[in-house]
């Protein structure tokens, strides 16, 4: 199954061997196992969420950095909380690196939410 949208995309293959996730953007992809899918998805749930919450607390012209990691991957939004940035390091047995233009983040939760990752 493959979830996409301009400047994102989502996969989840339950049957794969080694990896059943992928996560990408226009021009970039990583195939992701069931583990760093599930903390990718859980990590990035709490940073969308922490940027809804801040909208309240700052200033119009504040913007914020906030980091979630796993052993697994560590995540970072940047910018406005109506509108920021997402990267991504991934620590596995591989070393992957990726970032999303502003207004990606929320669309990723959505299209992982309709996955069943369990």
């Amino acid at each position: 199954m493959m979830k996409s949208g301009d400047g994102w995309r989502v996969g989840w293959h339950p049957h794969g061997s080694k990896y059943q996730g992928l996560i990408g953007a226009n021009n970039w992809a990583i195939e992701l196992t069931k583990a760093e899918l599930n903390d990718f998805y859980r990590l990035l749930n709490q940073l969308v969420d922490t940027m809804r919450e801040m909208e309240a607390e700052l200033m119009d012209e504040e913007k914020i950095s906030c980091e979630a990691q796993s052993d697994r991957l560590w995540l970072e939004v940047e910018g406005y909380p109506q509108s920021y940035t997402l990267r991504i390091i991934l620590n596995g047995d591989r070393r992957c690196e990726g970032n999303w233009t502003e207004g990606i983040a929320p669309k990723i939760v959505a299209a992982l939410s309709c996955f069943d990752l369990s």
